[in-house]
């Protein structure tokens, strides 16, 4: 079941499942052929932003070509605002901005890499860590740019990979102080906040139940999961 967060004449904003992707060729399940069947009268809907398969959260479509305009002249801008919560290993520094290039990687053109070559683009993360536990860390990322596998990749390349995210270096075990291994058995990445500007109040999802109890296993402060919900410093700044 897809949860409707919000849903006004242009928009259309829904919580994403893990193991969905936004399309897919073909006939086969997607986010965009679910969405379909949930708002059949909309003069169109064009997802705006696309979140792999294993991640989850807030997905934004366009229900009018109004609205399909007026998003991406706002992500021009960037008063197209995302902010995810991820797992990672925990950083040395609390926050950082990170602006490497992303190019295809060449020997798998599914994946993507920093540097310049063949595909190469502009890319910008902001981060901050929120709170550490044992050996996770819970950060909040806001992109500036929307590239494929962005936070991803730039979290892989600054040595924090997300837990889970076996192609590009997340451990997909997490070992405990007292020896016990616990599993992230999906890439923890969650669309967990939105601010659009056809719409008054920033939008929030919180993260699913598999994503909350590693953070709490491990020993992380489910309350500041939930807080991370409330606006970046960076959105609070603007």
């Amino acid at each position: 079941m897809i949860a409707v967060v919000y849903r006004d004449r242009h928009l259309l904003v829904v919580d994403k499942p893990s193991g969905l992707p936004t399309t897919a060729p073909g006939e086969g399940d997607c986010l965009v052929r679910r969405v379909r069947a949930i708002d059949p009268g909309a003069e169109r809907l064009h997802p705006t932003s696309r979140l792999d398969a294993e991640v989850t959260g807030l997905v934004t479509f366009a229900r009018t070509r109004h609205a399909t305009v007026a998003l991406q002249n706002a992500r021009q801008r960037q008063a197209y605002r995302r902010r995810y919560l991820a797992l990672t290993p925990p950083p040395r520094k609390s926050s950082g901005r990170w602006d490497e290039p992303i190019a295809l990687d060449l020997r798998d053109r599914r994946r993507r890499r920093v540097g310049d070559g063949p595909g190469s683009k502009r890319a910008a993360t902001r981060w901050w860590c929120l709170a550490t536990a044992g050996p996770l860390a819970l950060l909040a990322l806001e992109p500036e740019t929307g590239r494929t596998h962005q936070l991803r990749v730039h979290a892989s390349h600054a040595g924090l990979p997300i837990a889970g995210d076996r192609i590009y270096g997340g451990n997909g075990r997490v070992t405990l102080p007292d020896g016990r291994v616990l599993s992230a058995r999906r890439t923890m990445l969650h669309c967990a906040g939105l601010r659009l500007p056809l719409v008054k109040h920033e939008l929030v999802s919180e993260p699913p139940e598999d994503f909350m109890r590693l953070w709490e296993r491990v020993g992380g402060d489910a309350p500041i999961a939930r807080r991370a919900l409330s606006p970046s410093p960076a959105a609070s700044a603007r």
